[in-house]
């Protein structure tokens, strides 16, 4: 007589679903519609890590949750300190997949940079992340796992979606993600407080900008399209001029704020004819130009540009009258590229 295996439920997280969906679980485990509220003050205002916590829901109505669901919050599983501060994580999500993340302390600031994909679609040549191919959208609960789950979470004073991924092309649960850190059942954070990157998808680009306050920031990287589509594919069929002209139609000089991210290259997008172009592109757009020194990554023949070089472009660009700062470089003996240190947990776990 042979016994059957019995599977073991896989519980759903908790963390990471907003209000409606939490209030959709209430009622189909037969809780009292005011649970909902409850519920949601203990994920994200508690602090807690066991359904068990949860002291003003009655032992029958936990147990009815803990059957199906847990919080949910997993812990990274490496983590690495720059001789700077800087700190990157990295977490495993699934089987055989990693995520990272990078904490970047400076003076009254600390900035946690987070992923929203397992890998990337876009590919840009300068970027470690897309040469691990595209492996999945992350969820909410572990988009903002990579914040709640790290020892510097009640310090951090902004969010950046500059991780892993182009966040744009996981819109529903970047938005989602963004309820959750913005609206008063959640977090209560400040809009002005986080910061989504994009190398620009139009029609999710147009949804973020009519359904978040939150900052926009752009990886432009060129002064015209035809040196962009060697660094950013993207840019043959969603051009960065359209872009710009949907990025118009939006107010920057008040509520929100708008970057321009602009990695250097030598010999390539570092001249000063590219800054001049990239001026004329940004005219009458309210926006600061953010200059960035390259990290190189293995087998990408691409080479950083000098400090001279990159000050000088931002001398022609402030002429212009365009904000320019040029951003320091951190990380470096951790390998904080954004991918670098994933990709090496990928290879080795293969």
């Amino acid at each position: 007589m042979s016994l059957k295996k019995i599977k073991p439920v896989i519980k759903k997280a908790l963390f990471g679903k907003n209000l409606s969906e939490i209030t959709e679980i209430v009622s189909a485990n037969g809780l009292p519609a005011f649970a909902a509220k409850q519920i949601t003050d203990w994920l994200y205002k508690k602090e807690i890590s066991d359904i068990e916590e949860m002291s003003n829901i009655s032992a029958a109505n936990r147990k009815k949750l803990a059957d199906n669901y847990c919080v949910g919050i997993d812990k990274p599983v490496q983590v690495s300190v720059s001789s700077d501060g800087t700190k990157k994580y990295v977490f495993q999500v699934g089987n055989k997949h990693f995520i990272e993340s990078v904490f970047i302390p400076d003076k009254e600031r600390n900035t946690l940079c987070i992923s929203s994909q397992i890998g990337c679609k876009m590919n840009c040549l300068f970027c470690a992340t897309g040469k691990q191919g595209f492996s999945g959208n992350l969820t909410a609960n572990q988009i903002l796992n990579q914040m709640r789950s790290i020892e510097e979470f009640n310090s951090l004073t902004n969010i950046v979606f500059m991780g892993m991924g182009e966040p744009l092309d996981n819109i529903t649960e970047v938005l989602k993600a963004i309820d959750i850190l913005t609206s008063s059942y959640g977090y209560g954070w400040s809009p002005k407080r986080i910061t989504v990157s994009t190398v620009g998808v139009l029609a999710p680009l147009k949804q973020f900008l009519e359904k978040s306050q939150c900052n926009l920031a752009i990886s432009v990287h060129a002064g015209n399209s035809f040196v962009r589509k060697e660094l950013v594919p993207l840019e043959k069929t969603q051009p960065m001029q359209e872009i710009m002209a949907l990025v118009k139609n939006y107010d920057f000089t008040h509520q929100r704020r708008l970057s321009i991210e602009y990695i250097l290259f030598d010999q390539l997008n570092d001249t000063e004819e590219q800054a001049l172009l990239l001026a004329s592109m940004l005219k009458q757009i309210p926006c600061r130009i953010n200059l960035i020194p390259y990290h190189r990554i293995p087998q990408v023949g691409l080479m950083p540009s000098s400090r001279e070089k990159i000050e000088n472009f931002q001398k022609i660009l402030m002429k212009k009258g365009i904000t320019t700062t040029i951003r320091r470089s951190r990380g470096q003996d951790i390998e904080a590229a954004c991918g670098m240190l994933s990709t090496k947990f990928v290879n080795t776990s293969n």
